[in-house]
């Protein structure tokens, strides 16, 4: 194990209609209104909206609503989240929704408080200090729910950077797998792909390390693979559900790098750029990424490699393994080429060097230059 602190602060309530005690966990907390953040008509259609407004009516906790979250936030409604939150004067902010919708209240927690503009806290500056962020999940994907990180789009310049600071780890995180029950198929498996991406990052990319971490890595992935299978066929499934989310809470609370020492994250570097230019969803842009940048990075790491092919899909060699992968994104209904997203060949220079970019504000862009991430691309087609 490499020298490691592991810190999160994040409270964690899971089960059946722990939504309703919202309320009382902000007025116990001290709060007296707050920005309730949501997406578009989900949460009324399944009845989440009304339990939550009910739960805070009835704690005394006064409220005003943002909703209307897109799928891959936008900077433009999240400034218009932060000009209300400060009219209103709210002192924490409510995020019910998806990954998106809880990276964009934690965007405007950070707004809120400050004079500068948000973007610039995307694009280098550190955070200092944040409204506290209460969230109850309604997607397991992003782990954004016991995380530090916000990620949003500026549609202006078509760059999806991210945030990444201790200030915006939610204080409570209210997870009832029930509410995952209607999720659709496609939004199920881009979420598997998005907690396996998250895992494999870090997994492939440290150096030779300590085998706990990798165990854990290994049985998150087995855990959604198996979990979405079951899910597949009856989504109602509570025991699946759960440990579906839970397994995609613990891809990005900070537990499986941990003692790994140093490590990238070139795959959602690579993907931003995707999703900032045509808007798809992440775990699509992932799914076509994934296994480009596995053929283009295996021979840098072939142990690592047979270890995966070994312990996930039963194969002896990297390359069955990252061909295992790729068929069963393919067989979940995910795209695995540019092409399956209507993303011709010709863009991937302009793709490239937007990813381009983000390398660099990310410290990798010695190693992922537009050319390098061209070669990655055509991999992809």
């Amino acid at each position: 194990m490499f020298d490691f602190e592991f810190y999160n602060p994040t409270r964690i309530v899971f089960g059946r209609g722990k939504e309703n005690i919202i309320g009382g966990e902000l007025q116990k907390a001290g709060h007296r209104k707050v920005l309730f953040v949501y997406g578009r008509d989900s949460i009324k259609k399944t009845g989440l909206y009304v339990r939550v407004r009910q739960s805070l009516e009835g704690a005394g906790v006064g409220f005003v609503e943002l909703g209307g979250v897109v799928s891959n936030p936008v900077l433009s409604h999240a400034r218009q989240g932060i000009e209300l939150g400060k009219q209103e004067q709210v002192d924490a902010v409510l995020a019910v929704g998806g990954g998106s919708v809880l990276d964009e209240a934690k965007a405007i927690a950070v707004g809120i408080i400050t004079d500068d503009d948000i973007w610039q806290y995307f694009t280098g500056r550190e955070v200092t200090a944040a409204l506290p962020v209460f969230t109850i999940l309604t997607l397991a994907a992003t782990g954004s729910e016991m995380n530090g990180n916000s990620v949003v789009t500026n549609e202006e310049t078509k760059q999806k950077y991210n945030i990444s600071s201790p200030y915006v780890y939610p204080r409570l995180s209210i997870l009832n797998p029930e509410l995952t029950f209607t999720v659709p198929p496609d939004y199920t498996a881009y979420g598997a792909i998005d907690a396996i991406a998250h895992v494999i990052e870090a997994y492939f990319t440290k150096k030779k390390g300590p085998h706990l971490q990798d165990l854990l890595v290994e049985a998150i992935i087995r855990t959604i693979m198996m979990t979405h299978r079951t899910i597949t066929k009856e989504p109602e499934n509570y025991e699946a559900r759960a440990e579906f989310m839970w397994a995609a809470t613990l891809a990005l609370n900070g537990l499986t790098p941990a003692g790994v020492g140093v490590y990238t994250f070139p795959n959602h570097m690579i993907e931003h750029a995707l999703s900032a230019l045509y808007n798809i969803p992440h775990g699509a842009g992932l799914s076509i990424v994934i296994p480009a940048w596995m053929k283009w990075y295996h021979e840098r790491k072939p142990e690592q490699f047979e270890r995966f092919a070994q312990k996930i899909f039963k194969k002896n060699k990297g390359e069955e393994g990252i061909d295992a992968l790729e068929r069963w994104f393919a067989c979940i209904n995910a795209p695995t080429k540019l092409q399956d997203v209507d993303i011709p060949a010709t863009d991937i220079n302009i793709i490239a060097k937007n990813a381009e970019d983000l390398s660099i504000l990310w410290g990798i862009g010695d190693v992922y230059t537009k050319k390098t991430i061209s070669e990655i691309l055509r991999l992809a087609t």
